[in-house]
């Protein structure tokens, strides 16, 4: 029959329900059967499979029929139980948990069995929603987007923290120091130590027992990214954060870290006065926001997505897509149209071939920003992308706002202007007629396929991070 072990154990909970209904005993069936009682324990208890002629024997001896001892279905709820038991038991949950497994014998109650059933049911539920399938992981990370838009992405609590925590540490003006990263971190207890073997997993480690915030040696060009890390690592204890109950929690407290370095990093209050000014005199840059308080392009554009609607009342869009036109990172408050999946996720989508997110990676000159309007069904938008380069392959940023508000951005006098009918595939996303009809039927590309796409989502309260490797890291950094 080649069963599996499930049915196996079905089948001789079945065979052991008629036994005991006629009345017999192990050696008694066996004896009228043919083969020692022995034997048909080891039947009973899923350990080995009856051969069809002995199935026949046990089925004509206990007044049934092999079809009902076939049967997927347990003979009785006792059955149920320890079948369910015996299910759980052997799953890789509960195997990982290092515990030797439970016998259902003869004295065990049935509500002794509901009870460890009850347990293991929960284990399983957990485990579930600790680890978000892709499209969980979409539905959070899309609904966490949609409560930022409503809030124009800013975080009135995590601004003002920022600046008492500034205030406290000493920082007036100009761009934030490493020095003064390390009297907030001392502030709150901790020292900034920076290593050379971090856990592959982590970007940076937390040892809570002898306050220790372990860093990267290096960063890039200007330091930003190790003043970020360290922001964000001290921005979990300064936010009350616990391990993340789920993926949606994991999203939430990331976004809440990252917010709390930009605000460090570009504090509301002198922001706000630059970016102010900067309208005033119709002048607004990215380039020039970044440069004036030492940090990424990046973290420039969207540290304007937190205060201008807010502060200066302009609706604005921010994009981060890569060399393929998959956008990695979105914001919009302004209308644009953008490409989404059937449960409303932008990210990984394809943006229009016309906007100058994908526009700019076609320039020569990829040092400076560049300028273009786009019409869209959603109205007409003026964007600033600037492209760049890591060693994932290139990726541009845009910042861009509805037309009207043009008139307060550098570039606005550019005459470059693109036309987008997307999501209408015949704007970019079908190929032209004439082409069609010159080469349908006779290509065949080899296709590039992404092994991301097979990869599962990373597991854990923290994903992705192998806890084994930053216990080690901690043992072996606590005996120095």
């Amino acid at each position: 029959m080649a069963a599996s072990g499930i049915e196996l154990a079905t089948l001789g909970h079945r065979i052991r329900h008629h036994r005991l209904a006629r009345g017999f005993t192990l050696d008694e069936l066996g004896a009228r059967v043919g083969v020692a009682g022995s034997q048909l324990s080891l039947i009973e208890n899923g350990r080995r499979e009856p051969k069809l002629s002995l199935l026949q024997a046990i089925a004509s001896a206990t007044g049934t029929d092999v079809a009902d001892l076939l049967s997927s279905e347990p003979p009785n709820r006792r059955a149920a139980l320890e079948l369910e038991l015996e299910r759980a038991q052997s799953s890789p949950v509960f195997r990982r948990l290092g515990i030797a497994p439970v016998r259902a014998g003869k004295t065990m109650s049935d509500e002794t069995l509901e009870s460890i059933l009850g347990l293991h049911r929960e284990l399983q539920r957990r485990e579930r929603e600790a680890i978000a399938t892709p499209e969980e992981a979409r539905r959070a990370n899309t609904e966490l987007r949609l409560r930022m838009r409503d809030a124009d992405n800013y975080l009135p609590e995590i601004e003002r923290l920022a600046e008492k925590q500034l205030k406290a540490a000493g920082h007036t003006s100009g761009a934030l120091t490493h020095r003064t990263v390390s009297i907030m971190a001392e502030q709150l207890g901790f020292e900034l130590i920076y290593v050379a073997d971090l856990p592959h997993s982590a970007r940076s480690v937390i040892d809570l027992e002898n306050g220790r915030i372990y860093l990267p040696p290096a960063s890039i060009p200007g330091g930003h990214g190790l003043r970020s890390m360290a922001l964000q690592a001290m921005a979990h204890r300064l936010l009350g954060h616990t391990p993340p109950g789920d993926y949606a929690d994991f999203l939430q407290q990331r976004l809440e870290i990252n917010y709390y370095a930009a605000c460090c990093l570009m504090p509301e209050t002198a922001s706000v006065a630059f970016l102010s000014q900067a309208k005033k005199d119709r002048n607004l840059a990215v380039e020039d926001f970044r440069d004036a308080f030492g940090v990424t392009h990046e973290a420039a554009a969207m540290r304007m997505t937190n205060l201008m609607t807010t502060h200066l009342g302009i609706p604005l869009h921010f994009l981060r897509v890569d060399g393929a036109g998959a956008i990695t990172r979105v914001y919009e408050n302004d209308g644009l149209p953008l490409p989404m999946d059937v449960t409303g996720s932008v990210e990984g989508q394809i943006v229009c071939r016309a906007f100058s997110a994908r526009s700019a990676f076609e320039e020569q000159n990829r040092t400076v920003e560049h300028y273009q309007y786009t019409d869209t069904p959603g109205g007409t938008f003026w964007c600033s992308s600037q492209t760049g380069t890591t060693a994932e392959g290139e990726f541009s940023i845009t910042v861009g706002v509805p037309f009207d508000d043009a008139r307060w951005f550098r570039g606005r006098e550019t005459q470059k202007r693109a036309v987008s009918t997307c999501p209408d595939e015949a704007c970019c996303r079908r190929p032209a007629p004439d082409l069609t009809a010159r080469w349908e039927g006779k290509a065949w590309p080899s296709a590039r396929v992404h092994m991301q796409m097979f990869s599962p989502l990373p597991r854990g309260a923290f994903p992705g991070v192998d806890d084994g490797e930053v216990y080690a890291f901690l043992d072996r950094h606590a005996a120095g």
